[in-house]
């Protein structure tokens, strides 16, 4: 069925995540069952047709265990998540004395709407990004970087929470996190049976010689594990990515819905545009910021739409101005202070056309 109108487009997206949510949870049991059917495959003598019947045997009796190795899996990332994300970025908590700034502007979107804020981290990091992270009410986290803080103005900034606080409202955050740690098990058990498969060829486990292979279907049945967890493996990082991308036009859209400000948002957008890499965060923790630099093969595996598209929507769908790519003079040492001039430490909005700045425009 068709989506109209925002608050449809949510629930909609809601739906398909569920169901790509699922379809990752259903990918860890065919990776059982290719881990099951390769093992037949390294201690077996008997056709592929019998080891086929015996790997379903042993892919019934591990269930029970897979789904309970998931469980723990996602029981462990809900209670230390936020402190292995805060390792991997340099983000610590921050209180309103440290950021009032910050701080206000984040409590004044959620007094407008009735939401419990949340708790509010700061990276030290000159890239120019933000995340949210959590899995319930008492976990919800925005962190911001302190590039970012510097280099957006209060409206800007105000967007980038907004779009941030709206991935919360719409679920999203619990829904990644949840997803990159299943991501996660399909990675790691991948990775085993890859480990065992080599040693066990290296030490000498395959007894048979390439002759009984053939005759006893010993080798197709490998072909054929291999192949499924190679598939198993590309097709979790698509739902992952697929998860990132579908949620970014709806933040946007939230943002704006919240702060009333379309040209806000499509200002900080242009000033974030390939200035968002946090050296030390890993590829799950760029999932969940607001842009992800990193581009994968073909856009297949690119997390995020393009600002340019992102931009192009809002203009079309929220009336507002896309001044095109923005140029950020140099970072100065003091310029993040608790009570930066107007417009913030850059000022607002596009730079004089005849001075784009010691880092010049930014790259389409």
């Amino acid at each position: 069925m068709a989506a109209y109108g925002l608050y449809t487009h949510i629930q909609s997206n809601k739906r398909r995540s569920v169901a790509l949510l699922i379809g990752l949870f259903f990918l860890v049991y065919v990776l059982v069952f290719a881990g099951a059917l390769l093992a037949e495959a390294l201690t077996t003598n008997a056709p592929l047709e019998y080891m086929i019947r015996a790997a379903k045997f042993d892919f019934i009796m591990a269930l029970p265990w897979a789904t309970l190795g998931t469980l723990v899996w996602i029981a462990i990332a809900y209670k230390f998540h936020q402190s292995l994300i805060d390792a991997v970025t340099g983000a610590r908590e921050v209180t309103r004395a440290e950021e009032p700034r910050l701080y206000n502007l984040l409590e004044n979107l959620c007094i407008s709407r009735g939401i419990p804020t949340p708790k509010l981290r700061i990276a030290d990091d000159e890239a120019l990004n933000a995340f949210a992270t959590g899995l319930n009410e008492k976990q919800y986290s925005i962190t911001v970087t302190r590039g970012l803080i510097a280099a957006l103005n209060d409206a800007e900034l105000e967007s980038v929470l907004g779009h941030e606080l709206t991935h919360i409202r719409n679920g999203d955050v619990r829904m990644l996190v949840i997803a990159v740690v299943i991501a996660g098990v399909i990675s790691f058990f991948g990775e085993l049976v890859f480990r065992i498969f080599f040693q066990n060829m290296m030490w000498g486990g395959g007894r048979r010689s390439s002759g009984d292979d053939r005759k006893s279907g010993a080798g197709f049945a490998i072909v054929i594990a291999i192949a499924i967890i190679v598939v198993v493996w590309i097709l979790s990082v698509v739902i992952r990515f697929a998860l990132s991308r579908q949620r970014e036009y709806l933040a946007d859209s939230g943002s704006v819905e919240l702060t009333k400000n379309p040209d806000a948002m499509i200002s900080a957008l242009r000033k974030i545009e390939g200035r968002g890499e946090i050296p030390g965060a890993n590829s799950a923790v760029m999932e969940m910021c607001i842009d992800n630099p990193r581009e994968g093969f073909s856009n297949v595996f690119d997390t995020h739409p393009s600002v340019d598209k992102r931009v192009e929507a809002l203009v079309k769908f929220a009336g507002g101005h896309d001044p095109g790519p923005l140029a950020l003079a140099a970072p100065q040492t003091q310029a993040i202070a608790n009570d930066p001039p107007p417009g913030g430490p850059w000022g607002g909005g596009a730079p004089d056309a005849g001075n784009p700045g010691p880092w010049g425009p930014t790259k389409n």
